[in-house]
């Protein structure tokens, strides 16, 4: 248990304000607990630049979402590329070539 530093009141261990005099006793946003989750990184696969946003919004507030988040949207942006390239060749196109000289 904990108590106020203000009033003396006996707290639950996760309380950030006191029931009795109102004043804050500990820190906002301390409660949030993240273990990442693998549906971070589905979106991320399948909407990459979601998953880039995520990660650059997250990556000091919830280190283990952004983290998952961010390996999502790398190999899904990977994956495109390399589904591009492989359609490309199976098609007989020459679409990769004609974005190469966009970036040049």
């Amino acid at each position: 248990m904990k108590y106020c530093n203000h009033c003396g009141q006996e707290l639950v261990d996760d309380a950030v304000v006191c029931t009795n005099c109102g004043r804050q006793v500990g820190e906002f946003g301390d409660n949030v607990k993240t273990t990442g989750s693998f549906g971070w990184a589905i979106l991320g696969f399948f909407f990459p630049l979601i998953g880039l946003i995520l990660y650059l919004v997250w990556k000091k507030t919830r280190p283990m979402d952004a983290k998952y988040s961010g390996y999502g949207a790398l190999i899904g942006f990977i994956a495109n590329i390399v589904c591009l390239i492989l359609f490309d060749g199976l098609t007989g196109n020459n679409n990769v070539q004609f974005y190469l000289n966009l970036i040049r």
